[in-house]
């Protein structure tokens, strides 16, 4: 299929081209020509899969088959974090580029005049995080009442974090009839299911490749590790290898992000931190120098593993084994996006093998173990996943009487 076939308007079909992109994912062959029916849209798809503009097109295609002037917004699109609302909205600019539409972004972590200034413009489109959209609305700053199309991003990770309810307000302020799309890397589970019942008709539902499905753009790699110092210094041979271009290591907490993006520097390997706790300006001049080149390493906790859109990163290291094997899946996507070839690298020690064992049962799958010459561990996967046999107790001897 090309993007010729899905009925696109012209203006569309030379940004694409500006964009090189060659022919339609997956998810945007399936999901694109449902939303052009005015249907309602129940999507489930990787990340690192090009969903995000398989709902962009079709809500500029929605604007170019209906133009008439509106102050306020007609599609709103909902993302569950600041660094991917304002992914979106670069990828709205970027194929909206040949169409006469006005967009924004309205997220936390920037000073709320200069917000609500935004929203005083004339808008067609407007990217926001649930929280703030609802605050900025409960002061009657914003008016919903032009909304036709609706976009969710990322459902699950707003139920996750327990943005919900705040959808769901937002929806109620909706007054009219508007079509709704619901994007989710994953549709398992009660609460995405009941999620969706409250805000889709009669949706079209549409999985392309399950979230535990292994990537074949991703080469998925072991290293053992016999304990911190040895983590280390795999973690520097493996950044200081030809073939490692860019790269994301990923930290469980912010305390470990910041020492270890410390021990880097004083080992001479170009690294900067990235963590919940900057403002949003701040982690986005972080990640700009990143994408520049201007920093080799991004040290991230799970903040920087949704909704950032980095090309050319080469590989994706788990200093810090995650929980879950979700997070697991979010986090190596952010290499071997739009058909490059990637590499994910777990580090794995010996108190780390729990969290090892559930993302392969996660991912339905075991990950080959390998070792750099010189750095070998002193232990086998096999071995230490053997349970220490109990040693029996000796009987005690009975006295004599």
């Amino acid at each position: 299929m090309t993007f010729e076939e899905l009925d696109l308007d012209p203006k569309l079909l030379t940004a694409i081209e500006e964009q090189h992109y060659h022919k339609p994912t997956p998810i945007q062959a399936e999901a694109i020509p449902e939303m052009l029916l005015s249907k309602d849209v129940l999507a489930g798809a990787a990340t690192g899969t090009g969903k995000t503009a398989a709902f962009v097109l079709p809500a500029l295609q929605f604007l170019l088959d209906d133009p008439r002037p509106s102050r306020k917004p007609r599609v709103l699109i909902l993302a569950p974090t600041r660094e991917l609302a304002f992914q979106i909205h670069k990828v709205v600019k970027q194929l909206g580029t040949h169409c006469p539409f006005e967009s924004n972004v309205v997220t936390g972590g920037f000073a709320s005049d200069k917000q609500l200034e935004i929203l005083q413009s004339n808008m067609d489109i407007l990217v926001a995080t649930p929280g703030r959209l609802l605050n900025i609305m409960s002061k009657e700053f914003i008016d919903l009442s032009d909304i036709e199309l609706l976009i969710i991003d990322e459902a699950d990770r707003m139920l996750d974090m327990g943005q919900g309810p705040d959808v769901l307000a937002l929806i109620e302020a909706i007054p009219g009839d508007f079509q709704a799309a619901c994007f989710s890397a994953t549709l398992a589970g009660s609460g995405i299911t009941k999620f969706a019942e409250e805000v889709l008709d009669s949706p079209e539902v549409i999985q392309v490749n399950a979230p535990n499905e292994k990537s074949e753009q991703i080469q998925q790699l072991v290293y053992l590790a016999n304990d911190k110092a040895h983590k280390q210094a795999l973690l520097k041979a493996i950044l200081e290898d030809e073939t490692c271009q860019s790269a994301i290591v990923f930290c469980n907490k912010k305390d470990r992000a910041i020492e270890l993006a410390d021990w880097l520097q004083n080992e001479q390997i170009s690294s900067t931190v990235l963590h919940g706790d900057f403002i949003q300006a701040k982690r986005l001049e972080k990640t700009q120098k990143f994408k520049q080149g201007k920093v080799k390493v991004l040290v991230a906790t799970d903040v920087a593993a949704r909704g950032l859109d980095i090309s050319n990163v080469t590989h994706v290291i788990n200093y810090d084994i995650p929980y879950r094997g979700d997070i697991y899946i979010h986090r190596i996507g952010r290499t071997g996006r739009a058909q490059q070839v990637g590499i994910a690298i777990n580090l794995v020690e010996r108190h780390d093998i729990t969290n090892l064992q559930r993302i392969e049962y996660h991912l339905q799958q075991s990950l080959p173990v390998s070792k750099i010459k010189g750095l070998e561990p002193s232990f086998k996967l096999k071995d230490a996943l053997k349970k220490p046999k109990k040693k029996k107790k000796k009987a005690a001897k009975k006295k004599k009487k």
